[in-house]
């Protein structure tokens, strides 16, 4: 919804002016969020230097008719050149002025901040009835052009338009009063092939009239019901700026007030706009929008004298992207833009456009003026809207069962994790790393390293380790060949350590991966496999708790080493397992495993749920091998803890990419993974901290159902 931001101006350019800038959401029967009060210091000069600009733009209308049979000749003249340098140099001087009277008036800061802090695209809707300050150009301030707002006028004062209906009948048919008036010296037809062409190929009904009698004028005002009221022709502005005039034919002018009861018929059956493509039109819009029992909404005026060659550019960019779909101010303002592109020969040809509005209707699209507006009452529900919004519906969830979207929904969801807050690291856990340090530690010690981590400082290591009863001890390192003879103290504590578990690897035929079989010396009860599931795009986003390989796998366990170590430290908690409906339960808390479709996934394996990780960083507390052999490690960092042995150093890849890898080499060791799946288990169900979970396919389906319903609806 556009924010609508009032501007109401009142006084003169001697006293200045006071100012009361309205902020809502919609139109201007929203309720107000914010008034801000201030004021304009008066300013006789920005007056002078428009009447400067004005005077000169009005001494070039003979080259601007001029240019039309030759335009060589004239921009290539010393004087056309020289009257257009002038001029430009005078257009440049009112719109520094304007920029430096708006910003720098210290009353008028405030407004001025309000409009700079409020979203793009906003309308501003001026509110005065000081003649000199509608005919401004206020799109040249740069506040709006920085925000690319759009900019409409609108009298202080106001009412609906009487017997106005808003929800009129659909006819499908534009209903279009054009009139031609005289037309010395202008070519009207172009105006006319623009509104054949556009206008009645997007479904609009013309009638014609060509320089009427003014008693012609009335009785078509009174007969039909009109959408649009086009005017082509002479027309002008009193010197007051109140009062205007159109030049029906040679020999009759005619004010608003002459058409008074017409068009007040006209309004109460449905006119809603009036387009005057013709000269100094603000004096009409003026008297529409305040003669009495009118109140016409929408009116388009140019505020000076507009070239020959401008007017029907003008009104071909604006039903070009009227009759597309843009609302009234955005074709104006589209309009406006493209015929900066014809200032080269015609300057300040965009200064020229204006939409007048009456705040209390919104204006209308084309495809209302065509179809008739719907009434929105909470209590209507347009059936079009549910049936379309359903077949979208049903395509988008096709499209997402396909996995098309998944990569565009996954960096989504990647960048509401980072969003979160940062949990910290988890107390219950300690992670032994091996650097490189230790490495060097190992073979300065004359231990032989057939792995990573020798036999004998794996000996070593969990003797310490048992020494502070630990809950339980992770090995993330494969070790898939038996222990050397002379280690036998080392099979012993492999085999007999209650609470130690070791990883193995199942195979994967479709990559033709064999797989990394576990030690020989642990039992199977005591395995968990070591497997994670990485998406596509090399990021890991699940956890993958429970599997069953192929019977000729070399890691035959079906738990994950998260599992095994989660359920180990739990079961001193008297917290057992138990399967309900092919669910896992852990006290309070059920591991659901992710269902074949489910959230942006389509195919899924196994057991798995989203890897809710607690932080980007080091899950626990870490040392080093070297410091837990020599004896230089807190007691009260293992006992009870769960501790998880794992390499670090570089020179061994076990790097994983997360969704806090916004570049490729932010990465989180394979060590500290375990460490978040375990957390994940442990943290679910002693502290409650939830799981992440999907809602089913149904659910999905109707909460994009309603958004889209309430989607069409606005």
């Amino acid at each position: 919804m556009r924010t609508l931001l009032t501007l109401i101006l009142d006084g003169d350019f001697d006293s200045g002016f006071h100012a009361t800038l309205e902020i809502r959401q919609g139109n201007i029967h929203s309720p107000t969020q914010s008034r801000t009060q201030g004021r304009l210091s008066g300013n006789g000069n920005i007056l002078n230097r428009y009447r400067d600009w004005q005077r000169l733009y009005l001494s070039l209308e003979m080259l601007f008719r001029a240019l039309t049979a030759n335009p060589e000749q004239i921009t290539n003249s010393s004087q056309g050149k020289e009257a257009f340098t002038a001029f430009r140099k005078a257009a440049d001087v009112f719109q520094e002025t304007l920029n430096d009277w708006l910003n720098n008036c210290v009353d008028f800061r405030g407004i001025r901040d309000k409009l700079l802090r409020s979203q793009k695209n906003f309308q501003l809707l001026l509110q005065t009835n000081n003649s000199w300050l509608r005919r401004f150009p206020w799109e040249l301030w740069d506040v709006l052009v920085q925000a690319e707002a759009e900019f409409a006028l609108s009298a202080i004062e106001y009412d609906s338009p009487n017997n106005f209906n808003l929800f009129s009948t659909p006819k499908g048919k534009v209903k279009i009063l054009a009139i031609l008036g005289e037309g010395t010296d202008i070519d009207r037809d172009a105006d006319k092939q623009i509104l054949d062409n556009l206008a009645v190929k997007a479904g609009a009904e013309i009638i014609w009239r060509e320089q009427p009698q003014a008693s012609e004028l009335n009785e078509q005002l009174w007969q039909q019901g009109w959408d649009i009221l086009f005017f082509a022709g002479h027309s002008g502005t009193s010197e007051s700026g109140k009062r205007g005039e159109i030049k029906l034919n040679e020999w009759e002018k005619l004010t608003i007030a002459d058409l008074r009861f017409a068009l007040k018929k006209a309004i109460a059956k449905g006119l809603q706009l009036a387009i005057f493509n013709s000269c100094d039109g603000l004096g009409l819009a003026h008297q529409l929008a305040t003669e009495p029992d009118l109140y016409l909404s929408q009116v388009i005026v140019m505020r000076e004298k507009v070239p020959d060659r401008i007017s029907p550019k003008f009104l071909w960019y604006f039903l070009e992207a009227y009759i597309r779909g843009e609302s009234l101010n955005s074709a104006v303002a589209e309009a406006r833009q493209k015929l900066h592109g014809w200032e080269q020969n015609y300057p300040c040809a965009s200064w020229l456009p204006v939409v007048c509005q009456n705040p209390t209707v919104p204006p209308p699209t084309w495809q209302e003026l065509r179809y008739g507006r719907q009434d929105k009452s909470p209590w209507y529900l347009p059936r079009k809207v549910v049936r379309n919004s359903f077949l979208l519906t049903v395509l988008l969830m096709v499209v997402r069962h396909l996995g098309v979207l998944q990569p565009w929904e996954l960096q989504m969801y990647d960048r509401f994790m980072r969003w979160r807050p940062d949990e910290g690291m988890d107390s219950r856990l300690l992670v032994v790393e091996l650097t490189e340090e230790d490495f060097d530690y190992q073979d300065e010690q004359g231990m032989e390293r057939k792995w990573s981590l020798a036999d004998n400082a794996l000996s070593q290591l969990l003797a310490k380790l048992e020494v502070h009863q630990p809950r339980a001890i992770g090995l993330d390192i494969y070790r898939d060949s038996p222990v050397s003879p002379e280690n036998r103290d080392l099979a012993r504590r492999l085999a007999q350590t209650d609470n130690f578990f070791a990883v193995c690897q199942g195979n994967d035929p479709t990559v033709n991966h064999p797989g990394i079989a576990p030690p020989p010396e642990v039992p199977q009860q005591r395995l968990g496999f070591s497997d994670m599931v990485e998406d596509a795009d090399g990021i890991l986003r699940r956890h993958l708790w429970y599997a069953t390989f192929n019977s000729n796998s070399p890691c035959l366990t079906e738990g994950a080493l998260s599992l095994q170590l989660a359920l180990h430290y739990l079961a001193a908690e008297e917290i057992q397992p138990e399967v309900v409906e092919d669910e896992l339960q852990l006290g309070a808390v059920r591991l659901k495993s992710l269902k074949s479709y489910a959230g942006n996934y389509s195919e899924l394996d196994g057991y798995q749920m989203l890897l809710n990780y607690r932080t980007q960083g080091k899950v626990a507390r870490t040392v080093t091998l070297q410091e837990v052999l020599e004896g230089n490690v807190n007691p009260d960092w293992i006992k009870n803890r769960i501790v998880l042995i794992g390499v670090t150093a570089p020179s061994i890849q076990d790097d994983f990419r997360t969704p806090f890898s916004q570049q490729s080499d932010e990465i989180m060791r394979g060590v500290f993974v375990h460490g978040q799946m375990v957390s994940q288990i442990i943290s679910a169900v002693l502290d409650g901290r939830k799981l992440l979970w999907v809602w089913s396919i149904w659910g999905e389906f109707f909460w994009i159902w309603i958004w889209g319903v309430a989607g069409g609806l606005l």
